[in-house]
């Protein structure tokens, strides 16, 4: 089966309009100033409408604090949040009962024992979404266009519901597919022409390629 399709650090109507018609599964919209992608709740809660009933609406958030993650869902009201901070494990469980919505937790990946860390996590994340740690110096979790050693991802067993993030391309998205046969992919910096702007035409590319690669994965049946 395809993977689950995530485009993240939507800001225009269009880039929304392409990923829900090229059937994009999740659209995530990127709370986080520090971030070219950042965007207003309220201007995302507008964004967002299209995609009720289509396609999951993801809250990314980088540790907010309470005030911050009640307005986001009040105006947006996702139907998943997405957690790229340092949220422990009895955070992640304070967020869900207090907001009653699944969570994506995120973690950044260079080493086996970055992966190792998932392990306090299994049963109470909904789902994990692996990016690669950000180099040295950036002030931005994700969206850096970089990738990490996919193979490390061999370490999990099949109960692990994740999304492969961190530099995925038109270019790369085959291969990381063959070496992971990831559940989900997201996307941000891959389809866009500068940080913070998505391309249409990079959507329509990065989906083409996906179906290419899914192709052969159909026809053998795996």
């Amino acid at each position: 089966m395809r993977p689950d399709i995530k485009i993240c650090g939507l800001k225009t109507p269009d880039a929304v309009d392409r990923a829900l018609k090229r059937g994009a599964t999740h659209i995530g919209f990127i709370f986080f100033e520090k971030s070219p992608r950042y965007i207003e709740p309220d201007l995302a809660a507008k964004l967002a409408e299209p995609a009720r009933g289509k396609a999951k609406i993801v809250a990314v958030v980088v540790d907010p604090t309470n005030d911050e993650l009640d307005e986001i869902v009040s105006l947006l009201k996702p139907d998943m949040l997405q957690l790229h901070g340092n949220e422990s494990p009895e955070h992640v469980l304070t967020i869900k009962a207090v907001y009653g919505l699944p969570v994506m937790k995120v973690f950044s990946i260079r080493t086996a024992d970055d992966l190792k860390r998932v392990e306090a996590y299994i049963g109470i994340a909904d789902r994990f979404l692996f990016d690669a740690k950000a180099p040295k110096g950036s002030e931005l979790p994700g969206g850096n266009g970089i990738s990490f050693d996919w193979s490390l991802l061999s370490w999990l067993d099949g109960s692990v519901d994740y999304m492969l993030s961190g530099g995925l391309n038109k270019d790369n998205i085959a291969e990381a597919l063959f070496i992971t046969n990831a559940p989900g992919i997201d996307v941000s910096s891959g389809v866009e022409t500068a940080p913070g702007m998505k391309s249409v035409a990079k959507i329509d590319e990065f989906f083409d390629a996906v179906e290419k690669a899914n192709a052969p994965m159909m026809a053998s049946g795996s």
